[in-house]
């Protein structure tokens, strides 16, 4: 996985940290955006290979920011997978039908986040 980027959006500095020493230390280049309007900005600037998108962000939310991604021609197709504390009976459902490619509640199992970026990664691009 060395050299894949991922792009974590996110406004909690603990979530963040989180995400990027765990990610840095599986070999995986990290970006930051702490709102939706950044995240959108920092994905057509960089085009990073996946990007990890809270929902709940100041700004605009990971829902809409995601609407703007796959309605950019230069983003459209980025891998995009929502992480939250959302998870309700019919979150997950509601955020894959949103446009989501998949789906990761908070807290954050260590495990499932590795394998399901590794998924992703290596369907991207």
């Amino acid at each position: 996985m060395s050299g894949r980027q991922i792009l974590l959006v996110e406004d909690n500095e603990k979530n963040v940290k989180l995400l990027r020493d765990v990610l840095q230390a599986a070999g995986y280049r990290t970006l930051e955006a702490t709102s939706g309007r950044q995240a959108v900005d920092t994905s057509i600037a960089h085009r990073p290979d996946l990007v990890l998108m809270d929902v709940h962000l100041p700004d605009i939310d990971g829902v809409e920011a995601l609407r703007l991604l796959r309605a950019d021609a230069r983003t459209a197709g980025m891998r995009v997978l929502a992480v939250t504390a959302q998870a309700m009976d019919g979150d997950r459902d509601r955020f894959l039908e949103a446009g989501f490619d998949a789906y990761l509640s908070k807290p954050v199992n260590i495990t499932e986040l590795l394998a399901t970026v590794r998924h992703h990664c290596d369907q991207s691009r």
